[in-house]
């Protein structure tokens, strides 16, 4: 390859570049405006919500009310009515975050804090927004909604653990992470059905099994180093103790 064809390439990967930061620094500029957007639509929709359904209608009501360019209600909400159920996970999940700084956590217990951020996670909410939440857990339960009731309770357990600085790397970080989001999904369950004391309650008897789960794992992880190595122990049935394993030709 001559070396004008190698200054074109070179020139042209810079260009291609340059374009890609333009394109990530007009994103990043703009993220804002888009946050502005979501954040006015999401009281009117949620209005309307409780009544007649996280729909793309809705979504349009919302949008001529506020006398939004519909190009601009697009750019925020590329996923439609679904990313608003999405936006509005999220910042439930930064107030619980927000609750949990003033809460003083270094004085709970592990039970304490999983407790108190579930239950905060489903306060934030707010009890007039009950029939809203009901009806986004139905919008997402159908196909091809883009975002799952999954995805958001596997994030807003995500959130959790972070905040608790959980340190786990291994098949923990799932396990952990799958079984919170399970009491959240739960306990969001029975409190959609309006009766909170019943909720806490529940959640209190959940975290109490999730305890009891973790404290059975950490007592099989301490007898577990005790065990002999099964590879090992076949090894030995097959070749017996001391012989060498034949290498293989």
């Amino acid at each position: 390859m001559s070396s004008a064809t190698n200054r074109k390439n070179m020139i042209k990967d810079q260009e291609i570049f340059s374009n890609s930061r333009s394109n990530q620094m007009r994103r990043s500029s703009s993220q804002p405006h888009l946050d502005a957007i979501r954040e006015k639509l999401l009281p009117m929709v949620l209005a309307d919500a409780a009544f007649d359904g996280w729909t793309e209608p809705v979504l349009s009501k919302a949008t001529k009310a506020l006398e939004m360019h519909p190009g601009e209600v697009e750019l925020a909400l590329p996923g439609g009515i679904t990313d608003l159920i999405r936006y509005w996970a999220q910042i439930n999940d930064q107030a619980m975050l927000d609750a949990w700084e003033q809460a003083e956590p270094d004085a709970m217990r592990i039970r304490e804090k999983a407790t108190f951020l579930v239950r905060t996670r489903i306060e934030v909410i707010g009890s007039q927004n009950r029939e809203a939440a009901r009806r986004a857990m139905a919008r997402l339960a159908l196909p091809g909604s883009g975002v799952s009731a999954i995805k958001l309770a596997w994030a807003s357990a995500d959130a959790m653990w972070r905040a608790m600085n959980d340190q786990s790397t291994d098949y923990n970080y799932y396990t952990k992470r799958i079984i919170l989001s399970g009491v959240l999904t739960s306990t969001l369950s029975v409190w959609l059905h309006g009766d909170e004391d019943k909720a806490w309650a529940f959640l209190d008897r959940r975290i109490g099994n999730v305890m009891q789960f973790e404290g059975f794992k950490a007592k099989m992880r301490k007898q577990s180093k005790s065990w002999p190595d099964p590879a090992k122990w076949m090894g030995r049935a097959r070749y017996g103790r001391g012989r060498a394993r034949p290498r293989r030709m």
